[in-house]
């Protein structure tokens, strides 16, 4: 049953909870935990992202009490006829019989069937005419959805809405800020649209890809994604001289070039001062990125020499996409190498101890998909 829902998204005069954690996930739980004192029979609330460039939907923050988490989980929308009707009609969907009514082949139908959930609502939300993403509450009992239910549910899926869009828009607000500041630093060379484009996207299929064994949370992939574009905004700060020198730089030069980093969290944290973004989701991660991606873990690296685990994972992330983007693309002082060659030598800098091993691997394992990014995005 489809249920008209043009209101979601008007949401911006119901308050959050007084009580704040530290990530999305623990606020998105405290939500949860909040709806289950009067409606206990929501065992899974999840909110699946959508990525409007390659129509993707990616699982982001769940809580759950019961059933499989919705985690890792990705598929392309137009796989799902039954959900792209939703969002084409701006409608939400009640299914109170998942086993009989999801027949269908689609990750997301196969997903729900085996999950062990009953009955399930459905609601894709946007902001104005923009697509955001899909909130799914799941159910163990069949029929846990009735009228009265739902029209309970409709302040929580206000609450949620704009919990979770009042952090991505803060945090996209303050990515876009940094690339129009590179713009009209006029960085164009090694730190084009696309050279940013590329290694965010080696960074996602990389943390994604590493997420089971480090038992990190989608919403951790999804924010080194985002913030892996900015990881050298402190090259605002070096002279063109430098920047775009077309040999070797010297020792000198080498030494000022190793300045983006302080520089970068010097800016990084000028930004959060001058827009409140301390409480930001992820800003932690950011710091990471923008501070730790030039460390090595053999210590050789800089500025602080860290080692091994004192590098933090989402700086070894994006520290192997950069290389990784640096060595299959077209530079002033070198050609472009084949993606095999790029592999190659990423594995050798992990044999020596330089870079993550299971990063690399990553890379090696998710060749296809880099492959595809190297089309997709080579420089435009």
């Amino acid at each position: 049953m489809d249920v008209t829902f043009d209101h979601v998204g008007d949401a911006t005069h119901v308050p959050l909870p007084a009580e704040r954690a530290g990530t999305l996930t623990e606020r998105f739980g405290i939500l949860h935990r909040q709806m289950l004192k009067m409606l206990p029979e929501i065992d899974q609330v999840s909110w699946v992202l959508y990525d409007a460039d390659s129509g993707m939907l990616r699982s982001f923050v769940d809580s759950s009490e019961a059933g499989v988490p919705l985690r890792r989980y990705e598929f392309p929308l137009a796989e799902s006829p039954s959900l792209s009707r939703l969002v084409a009609n701006r409608t939400a969907r009640i299914l109170d019989d998942i086993p009989v009514q999801t027949p269908g082949p689609s990750v997301h139908a196969t997903h729900i069937r085996t999950a062990g959930f009953r009955s399930s609502y459905t609601v894709p939300l946007f902001d104005g005419e923009l697509f955001q993403g899909i909130l799914f509450f799941n159910s163990m009992s069949p029929g846990a959805f009735t009228p009265d239910t739902v029209s309970r549910l409709d302040v929580h899926v206000r609450l949620l809405h704009m919990l979770v869009t009042q952090e991505l828009t803060a945090a996209r607000a303050l990515v876009g800020s940094v690339r129009v500041a590179r713009d009209f630093a006029r960085l164009r060379d090694n730190d084009t649209g696309s050279h940013l484009d590329r290694i965010s996207r080696y960074a996602r299929l990389i943390a994604r890809h590493i997420s089971p064994r480090h038992k990190v949370s989608d919403e951790f992939v999804e924010l080194v994604f985002l913030f892996a574009a900015m990881h050298d905004i402190g090259k605002v700060g070096i002279p063109d001289a430098i920047l775009h020198k077309p040999t070797e730089l010297t020792p000198e030069e080498r030494e000022d070039m190793a300045r983006h980093v302080d520089l970068g969290m010097q800016i990084i944290d000028r930004l959060i001062e001058e827009f409140h973004l301390g409480s930001l989701a992820g800003i932690d991660v950011l710091r990471n990125i923008v501070g730790s991606h030039h460390e090595f873990l053999d210590g050789s690296g800089y500025p602080k020499g860290l080692r091994g685990d004192q590098i933090p994972l989402e700086a070894r992330i994006v520290t192997v996409a950069d290389i990784f983007d640096a060595l299959s693309s077209d530079r002033p002082y070198k050609p472009a190498w084949t993606l095999e060659q790029a592999l190659e030598a990423l594995a050798n800098l992990a044999d020596t101890g330089k870079i993550d091993p299971e990063c690399v691997a990553a890379l090696h394992a998710e060749r296809e998909s880099v492959a595809d990014i190297m089309a997709r995005y080579g420089e435009r």
